[in-house]
């Protein structure tokens, strides 16, 4: 027999080890956090985890990570992934609905991919907001707000984890939850959790809810107003803490499906009473980046307070990712 190419070698190979090609199609909708290790940085440095949302076969989305450092004269550095990236393995099942994930203990963070466990979410894990939260009882845990995608039904759900190495997914109930864009505030309001979301698919809501599974109803809280929003508006990740307020990174949508980056400032007593909203997009697309997997887009969920700055990664149509900081 004539010897197989190297192609044919290496796809024999992907067929026995059932390699896939988990971010083929697109890589969207970053999110950060500060990272659970700070240990031996130089000053005004720290050290942050990106999550993306990585979209492969089939039209399939999974969440991937990236660690890196934001250094005080404001240079980035992102840590380079070694190897093949490996799966994190179902540990234990709660029932057919939760599960516990496992990252495997040979690779790093930058190593791992979550792909789909249940029923609800076999098209995709979409769009995770985390936030590092500070619990007086529980101490520091990050969440993750995502949508879980059946490929008929949507709902969102809620990641917990305290080093990333062990993953609680589990699904949110309550008239609240059926819908996409949740953002948790990293601290609680007033003895209870706070969210913001978009209960109806136009407008921004407050929510609250003595439990983090469980969320109802929500008082409205934001309108559109701007014609670079009238189609609809969205959160962009958590709630940011500053001494001035809550910063919430919005998306407008806009003519054409053009997407947008916004921010509105909220009363830190009373996230209800709004500071200053911005009248024109923070980010925009450009002519030299609108066209894409999704053309026509930018798109964050989520950013990271830096020293007095803000550090905003942003998906550009949906085919990559890039930043922008600001005071």
């Amino acid at each position: 027999t004539a010897p197989l190419s190297d192609i044919t070698q290496q796809l024999i190979g992907a067929y026995f080890c059932h390699e896939y090609s988990y971010a083929a199609a697109a890589i969207m909708n970053p999110s950060v956090v500060s990272h659970p290790d700070q240990s031996g940085l130089g000053q005004g440095d720290q050290r942050f985890l990106l999550s993306l949302r990585t979209v492969g076969e089939g039209h399939i989305s999974s969440v991937s990570f990236r660690e890196g450092i934001l250094h005080g004269d404001d240079r980035l550095t992102i840590w380079p992934q070694s190897g093949p990236t490996i799966a994190a393995e179902a540990e234990q099942p709660i029932n057919e609905s939760c599960v516990i994930a496992r990252r495997p203990a040979s690779i790093n963070i930058s190593g791992m991919v979550i792909f789909p466990f249940t029923a609800a979410q076999r098209n995709g894990l979409e769009d995770l907001r985390l936030v590092q939260f500070e619990d007086e009882k529980l101490g520091r845990l990050y969440y993750g707000t995502y949508t879980a995608y059946s490929g008929a039904g949507i709902g969102s759900e809620l990641m917990t984890t305290s080093d990333f190495s062990s993953f609680t997914l589990e699904p949110m109930q309550g008239s609240a939850a059926k819908n996409k864009g949740m953002g948790l505030f990293p601290r609680r309001i007033n003895g209870r959790y706070a969210m913001i979301g978009r209960q109806d698919g136009e407008n921004l809501f407050y929510l609250e809810s003595d439990d983090l599974l469980r969320w109802e109803g929500g008082e409205l809280l934001m309108k559109p107003q701007y014609a670079w929003e009238l189609v609809q508006i969205g959160n962009c990740g958590a709630p940011i803490e500053l001494d001035e307020g809550w910063l919430v990174l919005t998306h407008g949508v806009g003519a054409m499906r053009k997407y947008s980056i916004g921010a509105v400032l909220l009363s830190k007593k009373n996230p209800m009473t709004m500071i200053g909203r911005l009248r024109r997009p923070l980010l925009e697309p450009s002519l030299l980046n609108r066209d894409g997997y999704v053309p026509n887009v930018v798109y964050t969920c989520g950013g990271l307070k830096h020293g007095s700055k803000l550090f905003m990664p942003y998906g550009v149509a949906d085919s990559s990712r890039t930043r922008a900081r600001g005071c």
